[in-house]
């Protein structure tokens, strides 16, 4: 029987913490996300680079910053955090969902909010994203 690593039990625990409904289910909400990726190099005839959309779509629970992170210059009060499972964000490819993990990167759209910065923690187990309406 093979066991869980620590990193595996941490992220089994916080996706049943997410669907119990005693725990975060009715803070938990899905999200998509596109990402514009350049395809080719620029075309000085026509003045534009190639490029294509691609997303993803994952889960996890979307909140407010802390008074104190707030600094009125990279973090804003209006800012968004979200906090998504990293084992649960999948990227989507021609309109279907794929077996490939993917990562919220800086400039991705989020359910219509900028990736302002993206951070992990150190188990590997959730991301944290920093989105605004911009």
């Amino acid at each position: 029987m093979a066991t869980m690593s620590l990193r595996d039990e941490l992220q089994a625990d916080i996706a049943e913490a997410f669907d119990d409904e005693d725990g975060l289910a009715d803070a938990v909400a899905a999200f998509s996300c596109t990402r514009e990726v350049v395809t080719g190099g620029y075309d000085p005839e026509t003045g534009t680079t190639p490029q294509t959309t691609i997303g993803y779509q994952g889960r996890g629970v979307f909140g407010g910053f802390r008074s104190f992170e707030i600094d009125g210059a990279r973090i804003l009060a209006t800012d968004t955090k979200l906090t998504a499972m990293q084992n649960e964000i999948w990227r989507v490819e021609n309109g279907e969902v794929t077996n490939t993990p993917d990562a919220p990167q800086v400039d991705d759209i989020i359910n219509g909010l900028t990736v302002m910065d993206v951070k992990q923690d150190p188990a590997r187990v959730a991301w944290t994203c920093q989105l605004r309406r911009t």
